[in-house]
């Protein structure tokens, strides 16, 4: 069983009894016995979402970031709070240390994945496109610019452009000069400003793309399609080798289109594809049958679909029955 304490806001405090915290998750944590939190509990209570959010963006992985989570509770319980100045920026300290530790182990893993790998979509509230850098951040296309860093350059971009930690907190947390990690984070900057999305779309445009695309593939309409996707459109897909999915990139408005209408069209049971928000952006919920079966992420440039990221890996999908939530 889960010792972390439950998630909450923070403006949020969390119900207490004399067994423990629970949360809105149905996850347990350890109490005091009388009716509040002691104070480690209540320092990571209010940082959790914070915490989950450094960790789901440095890993592209609910799963472990929740681990990584579990591990930095695991090492703040021991720590002297008296010792400690700034509890927020000790607690991101420690998760992004066990981040980058199994960030390097998820690189050895995705080494033998099956096909593409996908950052695991998250249906998020709409309170996370209102914060523009941090949808941004958190954007199917962003996360996999980032998967193109190594994981110090990885965690001090995210730690400074999304997150605003300053230089010496970041040298702590990654265990590197000052020096260093300003020469990390300009590297980090000019990789990711060479690969980010061109132009800035904003919800509306996405939007209005998206139901283009969605009235293209339900009405067969190939011209329609074409209209709306870039030339130079890339196609991929997450399957883990427990769905079917294309194992290497498709790229090209014609391929594409004819690829989506053959596959999605002609399915033999019914399709139904529905808006949704998703790592702060719309995207399509693909449902066979009334059974959730893709995640639809896009990537906007210039007004068009520049990239479309299809997630089947079941494994993956675990989340999309209840938003996340994501706090800078």
């Amino acid at each position: 069983m889960r010792v972390t304490p439950s998630k909450a806001n923070e403006r949020e405090r969390p119900a207490m009894s004399e067994h423990g915290t629970h949360g809105q998750d149905g996850t347990t944590g350890p109490g005091t016995g009388g009716g509040s939190a002691d104070p480690a509990t209540e320092a990571f209570v209010a940082h959790r979402n914070l915490l989950f959010t450094v960790a789901y963006e440095l890993l592209g992985s609910a799963a472990d970031a929740e681990d990584v989570l579990q591990e930095t509770w695991l090492r703040w319980t021991g720590v002297d709070l008296t010792e400690v100045r700034d509890r927020r920026a000790y607690l991101v300290r420690i998760t992004t240390r066990q981040a980058l530790s199994r960030l390097r182990t998820l690189g050895r893993r995705k080494e033998s994945y099956v096909g593409e790998w996908l950052p695991e979509p998250l249906l998020t509230a709409p309170d996370v496109a209102e914060d523009v850098e941090l949808a941004d951040s958190v954007s199917m296309a962003m996360m996999l610019v980032m998967e193109t860093l190594t994981p110090t350059e990885r965690a001090v971009f995210v730690l400074r452009e999304v997150f605003d930690l300053g230089y010496d907190e970041i040298a702590e947390a990654v265990d590197k000069s000052q020096a260093a990690v300003r020469q990390t984070a300009h590297r980090a900057r000019a990789h990711v400003a060479a690969r980010r999305p061109r132009g800035v779309v904003s919800r509306a445009e996405s939007r209005d793309a998206l139901d283009a695309f969605q009235r293209a593939v339900n009405t067969g309409d190939i011209q329609g399609l074409l209209d709306i996707l870039a030339p130079d459109v890339v196609l991929l897909g997450d399957g883990g080798g427990i769905k079917q999915a294309v194992l290497r990139p498709v790229t090209g408005a014609d391929k594409v289109a004819r690829l989506l209408l053959g596959g999605l069209v002609k399915l033999p049971v019914a399709m139904s594809m529905d808006p949704a928000q998703v790592n702060g952006h719309p995207a399509l919920l693909i449902r066979l049958d009334g059974e959730l079966d893709t995640v639809m992420a896009v990537r906007f440039d210039d007004g068009r679909i520049s990239g479309l990221y299809a997630v089947r890996n079941p494994e993956k999908l675990t989340r999309m029955e209840r938003e996340t939530t994501l706090h800078r």
